[in-house]
């Protein structure tokens, strides 16, 4: 194999992410040697976000989310993350 490249020094992780995406990264990491990590502590990076809903709704969502209790919003974040999933396989 090739001598690989250095990978470079980021000043963010929006410019990390901007050069693994454009970057094949053959050109840096020898993945023959790559062994599995684990974060166990590593917490996901969330945005906040503004969501309209009918009042109704929203009052049946924390219904639900009381009945199996875990805050409203966590709920919401299972129900989509799952629907997402489910329709990535279909």
């Amino acid at each position: 194999m090739s001598k690989l490249k250095q990978i470079p020094k980021f000043t963010s992780e929006a410019e990390e992410r901007l050069f693994w995406e454009t970057q094949p990264s053959t050109d840096y990491i020898d993945w023959v040697k790559a062994e599995r990590a684990s974060l166990p502590n590593l917490k996901l990076s969330t945005k906040t976000i503004s969501l309209r809903l009918p009042e109704g709704l929203l009052d049946q969502i924390k219904i639900e989310a009381n009945r199996r209790d875990m805050p409203y919003q966590s709920l919401i974040k299972v129900w989509l993350a799952r629907d997402l999933e489910q329709n990535r396989k279909n």
